[in-house]
């Protein structure tokens, strides 16, 4: 076998490091996995299958609710551990035959892969487009009906320019839950981070609301408040500092989102959805609850361009971001 050189030695560091981020960011363009295989898909099966096996009574929903996120942790951790695993002996391997390099490149396609499936950015960006394009013909109808793949509440009663702020707001609020957030728990714990972070996250999509799921999904959403705590506010961040790259106000971001980043019932909502508000020099409102920015210009499909040109930027500055922390954080070892 062949002596390595430092500079390759250094080169193979950082190439360990970063591909599989830019791998898992280059699968995500060509779209989504198939439901039949998406780890996602079946969380969701399974919250469903726990849900259903709940109890009547308030006091002991809340202590299944409490109990549900724990049962079904092994089924999101037990897998990425073991990809992860498997990517190391399978790099130990091939290295051992003499290809570093091959080793690392293999092993970085496994975890990258794998890594794919805890975030959706080209998706949230169509998402937002369908809308736009609705809007763009007067389609009003349509634009609703697009709406519900990035909100729940009722659009019914939606007037073109609160479809138009919905969807700025989603898009907002989704690139923190569905691009930054499992991309800073990968960060932290690799791929069990961010797999971990997404089923917790669908427990909140699916039972963490008002209502009928009052008790039972209560404590799927306090903990998703905390998950989400530093990654909204990151979010928020990024959207300043990005501003003027989607052509927002870097300074009226800032203001609104100090201003108005407290406004939501949620304690995380608030930050991207404020920034955003603020960048656009827009007002986003949900009608009887909040409203965030100040309303110094009309909403207009426009104005969807713009958040997800928005989207594109922080998403791809949060993979780029967590690859330069990954680098630097291996070489001050």
């Amino acid at each position: 076998m062949k002596t390595q050189h430092p500079g390759e030695h250094v080169r193979i560091l950082a190439l360990r490091e970063t591909a599989p981020l830019l791998i898992a960011f280059g699968v995500d363009m060509l779209g989504e996995p198939s439901p039949a295989i998406h780890p996602v898909v079946w969380y969701g099966k399974l919250i469903r299958a726990l849900e259903s096996r709940a109890p009547r009574t308030p006091r002991a929903q809340l202590l299944y609710g409490l109990c549900m996120p724990l049962l079904a942790a092994p089924a999101a951790l037990l897998p990425a551990y073991l990809i992860e695993m498997g990517g190391r002996e399978l790099r130990t391997l091939v290295r051992r035959r003499g290809y570093p390099l091959a080793g690392e490149v293999l092993s970085a396609l496994l975890k990258g892969g794998s890594l794919k499936p805890f975030f959706a950015l080209r998706m949230l960006v169509l998402a937002g487009r369908s809308i736009r394009h609705a809007l763009e013909r007067h389609d009003l109808p349509a634009a609703r009906l697009a709406l519900l793949h990035l909100v729940s509440r009722d659009r019914s009663d939606l007037s073109e320019e609160l479809v138009a702020a919905a969807a700025i707001e989603s898009l907002a609020e989704n690139v923190s839950d569905s691009v930054v957030a499992p991309v800073f728990y990968y960060l932290l714990w690799g791929l069990p981070g961010a797999a971990a972070y997404r089923l917790f996250n669908t427990f909140d999509s699916m039972i963490g609301y008002h209502g009928h799921y009052e008790y039972l999904g209560k404590a799927a959403a306090r903990l998703d408040d905390i998950l989400n705590l530093l990654p909204s506010r990151l979010t928020a961040l990024l959207i300043i500092a990005l501003a003027p790259l989607f052509g927002g106000n870097r300074r009226s971001a800032y203001r609104i989102w100090r201003r108005d980043a407290g406004k939501t019932e949620s304690p995380n909502a608030g930050h991207p959805m404020a920034a955003a508000a603020g960048a656009f020099e827009i007002q986003l409102e949900k009608v009887n609850f909040y409203r965030l920015g100040d309303a110094s210009t009309r909403i207009t499909p426009a104005h969807i361009r713009q958040a997800e040109r928005m989207v594109q930027w922080v998403g791809g500055s949060m993979f780029l971001l967590a690859a330069l922390v990954k680098i630097c954080l291996r070489f001050r070892r």
